[in-house]
């Protein structure tokens, strides 16, 4: 095997040969792989100055290349972002040194203890390629990151490699599944409390391919993933306004029906105008549509949305905030945007009980609730499965519900049943 002096910079390019070059020799089920990244390497930026601070991550990278040897390889990814590959031999060694390593750079006058988020694989024979490597190191790099653990390591086996594998094959399946139609809207009711009588419904995603349902959960975030969920949120919304034009025209009692949109939208300038290009070809009067928008964590999406909610706010076009009290601008989001309606987050609804958690779940949905009134702003709860939660939010005067306490998400006839019954109330 060719022997690698140890170049902290490689590009991903070298390491990329060095793993073919590792699988030709029959040899790569004895290596390890790694992906990591300098934890607050941006705040070491600002304290010592970009040069400082690059000097100090290649020489934390040096020092990983002197650790593992001639037998591996360490290359820059990106930014702070760092993939190796060492023989097994050295695992223990190398968690040592990127959980937390003292570096020192610029002829010693800078010295930092670096810690990094880590994701290791094991590589097996399962592994042929190199993107089949990068992408489970990504997925354990992004455990790393997420995990209720002060270790910021994660390890990943095979059987992600068997979620890649599902998720590739899922991919694949998507435009033959748009076309066949064979993804479906089901509509979960929505109830005001005062008369306990339906006022509108959800349409959620479900898919039926050879017979069976495939969960959302294991479709969505694929599609998410690879900006399909576009094309999907637009086809959701045409079958809905499908079905409205069709009950209307058959005399049924129809009510406002949400459709979510992902925040994969945001960056589309005609967003608002193909939205309204569904709705109107399908002849549904533009009160009977609200669309359901997430709260987002960066300042452009930030203000995009703000552009997108007064668009559908001019257009007569009912906007609701998904999830509300998740994400940190929460409260802005009511300043600055009109909407319609606030979707309580379900981590917001009390479940009945007298700890203290839920005593604060208490005090948050009032808070919520007060503050939508005021507003002017309509609230509905989501998530609600019990006649105790049910009492609590109307006692609060939260008089809007959706949740299996009253329906599950159900195929369109079967609302359709919910529609005729409203004409006799």
């Amino acid at each position: 095997m060719q022997e690698y002096n140890g170049i902290p910079t490689r590009p991903e390019n070298d390491l990329r040969d060095f793993f073919q070059q590792i699988t030709e020799e029959g040899i790569r089920t004895d290596y390890y792989g790694v992906a990591y990244d300098i934890r607050g390497m941006r705040n070491l930026n600002d304290q010592l100055g970009r040069n400082a601070g690059t000097d100090l991550m290649r020489a934390h990278a040096q020092g990983l290349q002197n650790l593992i040897g001639v037998s591996g390889m360490v290359a820059r990814k990106s930014g702070d972002a760092y993939v190796a590959l060492f023989t097994r031999s050295h695992k223990d060694e190398v968690i040592d040194y990127l959980k937390n390593t003292e570096v020192s750079a610029m002829g010693g006058s800078v010295l930092r203890n670096i810690s990094c988020h880590a994701g290791y694989y094991g590589i097996t024979e399962l592994c042929t390629n190199y993107e089949d490597l990068n992408e489970i190191l990504n997925e354990a790099l992004r455990l790393s990151r997420t995990q209720a653990s002060t270790e910021m390591f994660a390890f990943c086996d095979d059987t992600v490699m068997q979620k890649l594998n599902e998720r590739r094959e899922i991919a694949g399946m998507f435009a033959d599944a748009l076309a066949n139609e064979e993804f479906l809207v089901f509509y979960q009711p929505k109830v005001e409390t005062k008369r306990y009588r339906m006022k509108g419904a959800e349409a959620l995603c479900r898919w039926k391919h050879n017979g069976e349902m495939i969960l959302p959960f294991r479709f969505i975030p694929v599609y998410e993933q690879n900006g399909d969920i576009c094309k999907l949120d637009f086809y959701m919304l045409e079958h809905v306004c499908r079905d409205l034009a069709r009950w209307q025209k058959e005399g049924k009692e129809i009510v406002r029906v949400s459709v979510n949109l992902s925040r994969e939208h945001m960056g589309d300038p005609r967003l608002v105008e193909h939205i309204v290009e569904i709705i109107d070809r399908n002849h549904v009067p533009h009160e009977y549509i609200e669309i359901e928008l997430t709260e987002t964590s960066s300042e452009v999406d930030y203000m995009e949305l703000k552009n997108i909610v007064n668009s559908l706010h001019d257009a007569g076009i009912c906007t609701s905030v998904d999830d509300f009290g998740v994400a940190y601008s929460s409260m802005n989001l009511l300043i600055e945007y009109p909407w319609d309606v606030v979707k309580i987050d379900r981590s917001f609804v009390p479940l009945g009980t007298d700890d203290e958690e839920d005593k604060k779940r208490l005090i948050m949905l009032q808070a919520i609730v007060s503050i939508a009134r005021q507003l002017d702003i309509e609230c509905i709860a989501e998530g609600v499965e019990t006649v105790e939660q049910l009492l609590i939010l109307k006692k609060n005067g939260c008089n809007n519900i959706q949740g299996y306490f009253f329906d599950r998400p159900m195929p369109s006839d079967q609302f359709e049943e919910r529609l005729d019954a409203l004409k006799e109330l």
